[in-house]
């Protein structure tokens, strides 16, 4: 009863307010001070390589805590436009007053660039409740194997400071791929917890240097077969590809466990079926021919801007109204047609002619 009491008082508070949600009239006074968002300082700031910055955040009551593994959506306004990205609590879980972000600053990323070059001790964030199912089993299984690649390190780093944190004494091995050794950001801790830590064994790979240190069969051989053994795994689609790969080639696709924060938009070609129409951004009164991308890219292709927040089909950020033609989902395969719907364009490449409110 109380809950449902607060929740009423709640959406009366919010009415009364309009046009704007009670927190747009807070952030007047002051942007730690939230009715319903959870907000997040920045209380420390750290550029462990030349590429990534790591966050210590502050956040506002409302938040109660992630689990090992998952991520949340964190937004920032940059000259009037609010942008989105997910990122992963790289701290323990059992630290439930702080976050911890170590985001990387890729060539093409505007917000992530952002973070680490523009943002400032004091500075404050909106960040989303956690989600996503990458996460430890609550049984903790005999062995653990880790694996990682570039920024994919910060939910596993996560699980390993979180099972470290529970005093767990069976095995655990990280195995991690970067570039090059300086663009580990958790270079120290890592060597650190191998050297004192009888249960844990850290194994880096670095893909530029001249023996190449891209995954191979030998990197899990005797690991991922292991009995009791469960994989984690979280890098880019190449990573991510070759290690599902080698679990279906054994049979043990069953003890692999998987996040990834990019997805594979490289239009599907059907040699019997080649890409044709135009796509009509009928709000923006411009056309494209069809490349087979998704509508998101070649919108931006065509000069246009528009919202999108993951650009993997979670936060709907990017939902727009497909007003005809057919559409097909790249996450699924599946194909719809039906007109005057709403779509994620992230994930919704045309098929054929297709006109999008845009």
């Amino acid at each position: 009863m109380a809950s449902r009491l607060a929740g009423l008082l709640e959406n009366l508070v919010e009415a009364t307010a309009t046009p704007y949600p009670v927190d747009r009239y807070l952030e007047f006074v002051s942007p730690m001070l939230t009715w319903r968002e959870t907000h997040a300082k920045v209380v420390g700031l750290e550029h462990r390589t030349d590429r990534t910055v790591t966050l210590t955040l502050a956040p506002t009551r409302q938040w109660k805590g992630h689990t090992a593994g998952q991520y949340i959506e964190v937004s920032a306004v940059v000259d009037g436009v609010r942008h989105r990205r997910f990122f992963s609590p790289a701290n323990a879980e059992q630290d439930t007053k702080t976050i911890e972000l170590t985001v990387t600053a890729h060539d093409d990323g505007f917000i992530s660039k952002h973070l680490r070059d523009d943002l400032g001790l004091g500075d404050v964030l909106t960040i989303g409740a956690p989600a996503g199912d990458f996460q430890l089993p609550a049984a903790r299984p005999e062995r653990v194997i880790l694996v990682s690649g570039g920024s994919g390190i910060t939910p596993v780093i996560s699980m390993l400071r979180t099972l470290i944190a529970e005093g767990h004494s069976e095995p655990i091995t990280l195995v991690h791929y970067a570039r090059t050794p300086g663009d580990v950001p958790y270079a120290v801790e890592l060597d650190v917890a191998a050297r004192t830590l009888d249960n844990v064994d850290v194994q880096l790979h670095y893909t530029r240097e001249a023996d190449g240190g891209h995954f191979a069969p030998e990197h899990l051989d005797g690991l991922a077969d292991a009995e009791g053994a469960q994989v984690f795994l979280c890098g880019p689609p190449s990573l991510m590809a070759a290690v599902r790969e080698y679990h279906d080639e054994r049979g043990l696709s069953d003890r692999l466990h998987s996040e990834a924060f990019t997805i594979d938009t490289t239009p599907v070609i059907d040699p019997n079926q080649p890409i044709t129409g135009t796509v009509t951004y009928s709000e923006s009164e411009t056309t494209s021919e069809n490349d087979g991308r998704t509508i998101l890219e070649q919108a931006e292709a065509a000069g246009l801007n528009p919202e999108f927040g993951c650009r993997m089909g979670i936060c709907f950020s990017c939902t727009k109204v497909r007003k005809s033609g057919c559409t097909r989902n790249i996450l699924t395969g599946e194909l719809d047609s039906e007109a005057d719907q709403q779509i994620q364009i992230c994930v919704s490449a045309p098929v054929g002619d297709v006109d999008i409110e845009l």
